[in-house]
């Protein structure tokens, strides 16, 4: 069977991470999370002391880390300088911050770079990849044999990634959604690679529908795309 690429992009909380961990295990391809890479290099740079509000700065040691992202779907890994980020890049400064150092076109083209080679050693090596990030359909991978779309409203984002607050005050869920909102402008907005949707890509509304039934549906698109290959 030949190997296929997948690109899932869309914003935060739209089920993008689950969605493609789970569709690469069921298909047996190797998966890789973009967004992960940025809070990787975001963290670094917090780590050694560079102003994360200075775009000059942040150019300047964009090349410096050393990034490495493992690809089983089961158990995905990142490491920086060969130590394991995975923990450290999920933590609140972390993510006020990344789209800052990722709005950075150094950053970007380092990190893009990185991405494809990854991409294209899955395609050769294995079946296939599933990318998940905000740019993969239409800057990253636009040959990508199948581009999905993810969607939700802001209030069902909000509701997911704050884990279905449960005993807290309304107003986390409120201040959820507004940084949800926030980032999506930044990202929708900067100038090298904003948030898209690719031309060609498919749409996918998970507003209402369940984490199972959002997997099953992109695993049929990857499977009459595979059927057509």
């Amino acid at each position: 069977m030949e190997s296929v690429i997948v690109a899932i992009d869309g914003p935060s909380g739209t089920g993008k991470s689950s969605t493609s961990k789970a569709v690469a295990a069921e298909l047996g391809l190797s998966y890789l999370d973009t967004g992960a890479q940025y809070r990787a290099i975001t963290w670094w740079m917090i780590s050694n002391g560079i102003d994360v509000d200075d775009p000059a700065a942040i150019a300047s040691a964009s090349g410096k880390p050393v990034i490495e992202s493992g690809t089983d779907p089961a158990a995905p890994t990142i490491t920086v300088d060969g130590l394991d980020a995975s923990g450290p890049i999920r933590t609140q400064e972390v993510t006020s911050k990344v789209s800052a150092v990722s709005a950075v076109p150094e950053v970007r083209a380092r990190i893009t770079e990185l991405q494809r080679t990854i991409a294209s050693a899955a395609a050769k090596v294995a079946k296939g990849i599933v990318v998940e990030g905000r740019d993969i359909g239409t800057t990253v991978l636009p040959g990508a044999d199948l581009k999905i779309f993810l969607t939700a409203s802001a209030e069902a984002r909000a509701a997911r990634r704050s884990g279905e607050l449960k005993g807290k005050e309304a107003t986390d869920l409120a201040a959820t959604r507004e940084a949800l909102v926030k980032r999506d402008a930044a990202d929708a907005g900067r100038k090298t690679s904003p948030l898209a949707k690719a031309d060609d890509a498919v749409e996918v509304d998970t507003t209402e529908l369940t984490l199972s039934q959002v997997i099953e549906c992109v695993v049929a698109l990857v499977e009459e795309k595979r059927a057509a290959k």
